[in-house]
């Protein structure tokens, strides 16, 4: 392997994967659900870990299916036909996982999972019928309540090109926050990724973008750590927010204002026709950003140069291409 190579492995970023969809044949009925986007497009820049918490817990394949029971006891993982109950391993198993992926910057989920399932998953009443649909599983969970800021989709959700665009996103902007914490927190490093991140955050919430600017404003005022705690706690679900086609004008032309003085009337012209031509849905993001990208090369611009908002992710993905 060429020492390029080894670099671009070695720097993919750590990410989870329910096993099944690596290809694994850990379904209850022996079988897979392979993700190839995931495994052939994602894992270019995400260094996948599988998990699956069913075999974790200890169970075999082929096994029971199961499904959540709402019981006087609870919520209960039980087999679909029978009387096994498996919320003890699996609790057991969850309650041991859990610590070990502290390090991960995000998760990918099978859906309609009673272990793995984000969301919409069905609990039924000790009678058989459907009580609710708005579980989660036992162990997506448990993941989310565990690292609340961790970026977690459904695989089935990344077909929606706005959905994956913005788990991607996400899963680097949450890397460049780790990263942050891990080589220790400053004042000057907090300001510095604010700064970076201040217009994806313009565009995905423009309300927390205008509360997270002030409390950056003195930090002098309460212990660093507590208002790092807090100031991520608001920007990582703000940035879980789908961002609308007017949004992305308004950022778009807010950085438009730096470069104004810097580009000719023609090269501004063009910017502006295309920058409503995407308002108008007649092209994709990408026209639009391109030329912000190439104006800000072209006159050296120092601000924009540092803004993710042009360059939140590699290109080679392709995400703006389709919303």
């Amino acid at each position: 392997m060429s020492d390029s190579s080894q670099t671009r492995h070695d720097d993919r970023i750590p990410v989870g994967i329910s096993a099944c969809l690596q290809g694994r044949e850990v379904r209850h009925d022996g079988g897979h659900k392979h993700s190839r986007y995931c495994t052939e497009v994602l894992s270019r820049y995400f260094r996948f870990r599988s998990l699956c918490p069913e075999m974790g817990a200890g169970l075999a394949t082929p096994r029971p299916a199961m499904h959540l029971v709402d019981t006087g006891q609870g919520v209960r993982l039980r087999a679909t036909r029978g009387d096994k109950d498996f919320t003890d391993l699996m609790e057991g198993f969850v309650a041991g996982a859990l610590d070990g992926l502290a390090d991960l910057r995000g998760f990918v989920l099978m859906a309609k999972s009673p272990s793995c399932g984000m969301e919409r998953i069905r609990v039924y009443r000790e009678d058989g019928e459907v009580g609710r649909r708005d579980a989660s599983g036992l162990f997506a969970g448990a993941l989310m309540e565990r690292y609340p800021l961790m970026p977690v989709e459904e695989e089935g959700r990344l077909n929606d090109d706005r959905l994956r665009e913005n788990f991607v996103e996400r899963v680097f902007i949450y890397d460049d926050w780790c990263r942050l914490r891990e080589a220790g927190l400053t004042p000057g490093g907090l300001i510095e990724f604010h700064s970076r991140h201040k217009f994806q955050l313009l565009a995905h919430c423009e309300a927390t973008y205008r509360r997270l600017g002030p409390m950056l404003a003195d930090l002098k005022n309460r212990p660093l750590d507590e208002i790092a705690d807090d100031y991520i706690a608001a920007f990582m679900p703000a940035m879980a927010k789908r961002i609308s086609p007017g949004a992305h004008v308004n950022t778009m032309l807010h950085l438009v204002g730096f470069l104004r003085d810097q580009l000719e009337q023609a090269d501004l012209t063009l910017i502006h026709e295309q920058i409503e031509a995407y308002r108008r849905g007649e092209v994709p993001l990408v026209v639009p950003m391109t030329l912000l990208r190439g104006a800000q090369s072209k006159v050296g611009q120092p601000y924009l140069a540092r803004q993710r908002y042009l360059n939140p992710y590699p290109d080679a993905l392709g995400l703006r291409n389709r919303v």
